[in-house]
């Protein structure tokens, strides 16, 4: 059964940091392209960030070099690490992986930038 589980999310005061973790179990992880998307309420769901099996990256316009994506293929995990939160980074971030025709997507985490 295949399942990514995100975590890391919570309240953090503008201008603060964040890292988001995403571990991943019943795939083969190191041949998967991951993502990160986020849902903020009443919008689309938006790219924040991919890394590929190769470890290239790929960021969304919402990234704006703040945020960085990285992966440990041995510990099965993607991370995002935010940095400068502002409330408009408020969403549901979630974790995606994806080979082929394969998509698989976590239950999401949380993240709520306020003062």
């Amino acid at each position: 059964q295949v399942q990514l589980v995100e975590s890391g999310g919570g309240l953090v005061q503008p201008g603060g940091s964040l890292r988001l973790k995403c571990v991943s179990s019943g795939i083969s992880f190191m041949f998967y392209k991951m993502g990160w998307y986020r849902q903020a309420p009443g919008k689309q769901r938006e790219l924040v960030a991919i890394i590929t099996a190769g470890k290239r990256t790929n960021y969304g316009d919402s990234a704006s070099g703040r945020f960085t994506v990285s992966r440990d293929n041995a510990e099965n995990t993607a991370f995002l690490q935010m940095t400068n939160l502002q409330p408009e980074d408020t969403a549901i971030y979630y974790c995606n992986a994806v080979l082929e025709s394969k998509s698989h997507w976590g239950q999401g985490t949380q993240v709520t930038v306020s003062s």
